[in-house]
């Protein structure tokens, strides 16, 4: 069988993934010479802890195991099974803490509830003050910038996978072709559009009631920190965010304790994850109204600089990179991601939102194992 995978990201290249371990030959095609999108700029997290129960649970836990395996197949990806640690600071962030670690589910989710001793001797980065910490073992990490060309490279090397950059896909001329903005047309058996944020076009013409937004929120990167950060932080904003933490304890923080000003503007929380090199990615912000502003603003990077020198209990190393990225998201939150068949033997999966690296191995695997694979 010869499959057809249009988009380069994280989506599409577990997709060509997933149907070159089948024993399918694979065309990617991707408009970029390499991908450039939400797929590079994100945390290179594996965040099991924060998702809702159910399928959403499900996808991140199997997405796990296959992150996993393959990254000692491939170890350009970086794959570091370190866990996370949520530190809360009062009796307010504690109580939701305590309620997820209640969950029936906290289990499969490695969740535990540690005091700031032990959170220190998790992560000795962590020397400034806080109460206790929510400890997600389950919780691992990948490398963003360098894993999709890790990934093409070891999908090279199989024999069966031709990667096509520098082409944008144009028409769905019928069962399994493709035109690209070249004129050259691209048969197989099964095409698999995986556009990420971008569904204008070619994208809209296939699925006009698309169900999907785009989000859009900005980063940074550090020089390296000179120690290490042996687990992925968040703040007690993420439990604001994430559904895993819907409670009556939530109620209670919502209403008694508000976000700082700029963190509630700009629909903010704290995620930090230690990249190889030893530099800190840390964000991130949430815009959703468009059109989308153009330029990056300083006061969510203070915020966050904020959060995070108090947590490290020492002022965070030099800022090397900023940048905003455009991700897309089902607009009904609780599903995983859109998957829509458009033709005979064509497929659009887009809009998983947050959950891109984490959940895209199982995302795949389920596409793959839909009819006409």
């Amino acid at each position: 069988m010869r499959v057809i995978v249009v988009g380069a990201g994280v989506v599409g290249t577990m997709h060509a993934w997933h149907a070159v371990e089948r024993g399918h030959e694979v065309v990617q095609i991707e408009r970029e010479t390499e991908a450039r999108g939400a797929s590079l700029r994100n945390f290179g997290q594996i965040w099991v802890s924060g998702r809702a129960g159910g399928e959403e649970l499900e996808t991140a836990l199997r997405a796990r195991e296959l992150w996993e395996s393959i990254g000692e197949r491939v170890p350009g990806l970086g794959f570091r099974a370190i866990g996370s640690l949520t530190p809360v600071r009062n009796d307010l962030e504690l109580a939701v803490a305590e309620a997820a670690v209640a969950r029936p589910d906290a289990a499969a989710r490695g969740y535990k509830l540690v005091t700031a001793a032990e959170a220190r001797r998790i992560n000795p980065a962590l020397r400034g003050g806080f109460a206790a910490a929510l400890w997600c073992e389950r919780d691992a990490a990948v490398e963003p910038r360098p894993s999709q060309l890790a990934l093409k490279n070891a999908l090279l090397a199989s024999g069966r996978y031709t990667y096509l950059g520098g082409r944008e896909v144009r028409d769905v001329l019928g069962e399994g072709s493709v035109r690209d903005d070249h004129g050259d047309v691209h048969t197989g058996d099964a095409v698999v559009l995986c556009t990420g944020a971008s569904l204008s076009g070619l994208v809209r013409e296939l699925a006009p009631g698309l169900p999907v937004r785009r989000v859009r929120l900005q980063m940074m990167q550090t020089d390296p920190l000179g120690e290490p950060l042996t687990t992925s932080i968040a703040d007690a904003d993420s439990f604001r965010y994430y559904p895993a933490y819907a409670s009556d304890a939530l109620d209670a923080l919502n209403a008694g304790q508000a976000q700082a000003p700029t963190a509630a503007a700009h629909k903010m929380q704290l995620l930090m994850v230690q990249r190889r090199d030893g530099g800190l990615t840390i964000g991130d912000t949430h815009e959703y109204e468009h059109p989308f502003a153009f330029d990056i603003l300083e006061d969510p990077y203070e915020h966050l600089a904020e959060v995070v020198e108090s947590f490290l209990g020492r002022p965070l190393p030099k800022i090397r990179r900023r940048w905003a990225g455009v991700y897309a998201q089902c607009t009904d939150k609780s599903r995983v991601v859109h998957r829509e068949q458009v033709r005979d033997h064509v497929w659009l999966v887009t809009g998983p939102g947050g959950r891109g690296m984490t959940c895209s191995p199982a995302i795949a695997e389920s596409t793959a194992n839909e009819p006409g694979w």
